[in-house]
């Protein structure tokens, strides 16, 4: 969660798993559009020698429809080489990084990035430069001039792709022990005392690919949209990651070789669609497939099944939502479609009736002075579902949606059940290291060295070694 292991095979092939989607109009630059993709979860920032890297037999995709059909317009492909510059040592660094070409890092990551728009495919940059993980204190000394000379300007955009600190923040333990929210914990079935949540992914971090690109190269008609009522004012994103169809083991160098074209391994567009709407049994086919044939997995929309667990995991706490037997009309608005022209006032971001798992961003509504991370559901129409911000808390909004928050913008007949105010997994003020006021956005990874299990210290990557002089007062002592 929020697509962090969500499939089976997926799972078993973590370089290809895409953790989470963001889409959002950019707040320091108005008039262009941030991107980001995350990959490769639960990194524990300490797992060295072999630290962790994207795949450079792995093509990562963010992909934008503006036409309504289900099917990308645009295509942002990263695609990765590794090189390792001294072949004699088993050390990802010999000395202190001090930049992106120090001779002392021994296993620096490049990157091309092309994109295909309505068929024609131009390379935008080549060897564009990774930085290195958050090794530690004495390796990396000063990581933040060392991620911000990874953020690149090709052209009228910017890109970076490296290792994040994971912005996104659940209960991963309480959940998935018979769906736990410690703040409910009296209320459920196996009753237990109350708890404040605990972030599961607190600490970990990890690879991103980030981009900021004008409004006008990615709307329907080349513009900036003004009226947020217009069917053009609205595009669909979603990431992926493919692999190709062959792989052969070379016993001589002791590596994979792949061959043949290229087959998608890995999907995200709305958070937790996979994880907790698809059957465990289709999961990874859902993970081939493209958006447009998402119509195939309407019924589990329609019906989720953890609308039907909470009465039964929350005895008495869900009676209204226990009796509510019409299709969740609410939810295939925000996950499928869309929410229409009507439903919330000044908003829409519908793209049509073909239903097809996207996140769908309003270019013209601009972002606000004073985001809700609740989103729409709180008040704020820059927010979830409209596109996704970093501090959106998707897990709240999307509980609360499952409960029945949401049923009243379609059916004006409905009262929610009075326990969804407080369903939350509790874990919005427990989140990793702040995001940063300025692209990529997602802050420092944690680093090796000043990371202790579970916990990060917010906005730094971690740890504030004391001055040099006191250190050998110290050590004097």
């Amino acid at each position: 969660m929020s697509s962090h292991r969500e499939a089976p095979e997926i799972s078993k092939d973590p370089v290809a798993d895409n953790t989470d989607v963001y889409a959002f109009i950019s707040p320091n630059r108005k008039k262009s559009v941030t991107l980001i993709a995350n990959f490769l979860p639960l990194q524990q920032p300490d797992g060295g020698p072999n630290f962790y890297e994207f795949g450079d037999d792995v093509a990562y995709e963010i992909r934008i429809a503006n036409s309504g059909t289900g099917y990308a317009d645009i295509v942002y492909r990263f695609t990765f080489h590794t090189e390792i510059r001294n072949p004699s040592t088993f050390l990802y660094n010999t000395g202190q990084i001090t930049s992106l070409d120090d001779p002392d890092w021994n296993r620096p990551q490049y990157y091309t990035l092309t994109r295909r728009k309505h068929g024609n495919t131009i390379v935008l940059a080549e060897n564009l430069r990774c930085p290195p993980v958050n090794v530690g204190v004495r390796s990396t000394p000063d990581y933040e001039e060392l991620a911000a000379s990874a953020v690149h300007t090709v052209g009228s955009r910017r890109v970076f792709a490296g290792q994040r600190a994971d912005a996104f923040h659940v209960d991963l333990g309480s959940i998935f022990d018979l769906g736990g929210l410690r703040p409910l914990n009296t209320a459920h079935l196996i009753p237990l005392a109350r708890m404040d949540g605990i972030n599961s992914v607190q600490a970990y971090n990890v690879h991103t690919i980030a981009l900021q690109v004008p409004i006008t190269e990615i709307s329907r008609f080349g513009t900036i949209p003004t009226n947020p009522a217009r069917p053009s004012a609205v595009v669909g994103v979603w990431a992926t990651a493919s692999r190709q169809k062959t792989r052969v083991f070379d016993r001589v160098s002791g590596k994979h070789t792949a061959y043949g074209p290229w087959d998608q391994v890995s999907r995200l567009g709305n958070p937790l669609f996979n994880e907790v709407i698809t059957p465990m049994a289709e999961k990874d086919a859902w993970n081939s497939h493209y958006p447009a044939g998402d119509s195939n997995y309407a019924a589990y929309v329609n019906k989720p099944e953890l609308a039907g667990l909470l009465p039964v995991l929350y005895p008495g706490a869900f009676p209204k939502l226990a009796a509510y037997t019409k299709p969740r009309a609410d939810l295939n608005a925000i996950l499928l479609t869309g929410i229409p022209t009507g439903v919330v006032e000044g908003f829409q971001n519908y793209t049509g009736p073909i239903e097809s798992d996207m996140l769908r961003l309003n270019l013209a509504i601009p972002p606000t002075e004073n985001p809700n991370d609740l989103g729409i559901i709180g008040g704020d129409l820059q927010g979830y579902p409209n596109g996704r911000r970093i501090n959106d808390d998707v897990v709240t909004i999307e509980l609360r949606a499952i409960a029945g928050a949401t049923i009243p913008l379609v059916d004006k007949s409905y009262t929610p059940d009075a326990v969804v105010a407080d369903v939350t997994d509790d874990t919005q003020t427990r989140a990793n290291a702040l995001p940063m006021d300025a692209f990529p956005y997602l802050a420092h990874p944690g680093g090796g060295y000043q990371t202790m299990p579970g916990t990060t210290k917010p906005g730094s990557g971690g740890y504030e070694p004391p001055a040099p002089a006191a250190r050998r007062k110290k050590k004097r002592g």
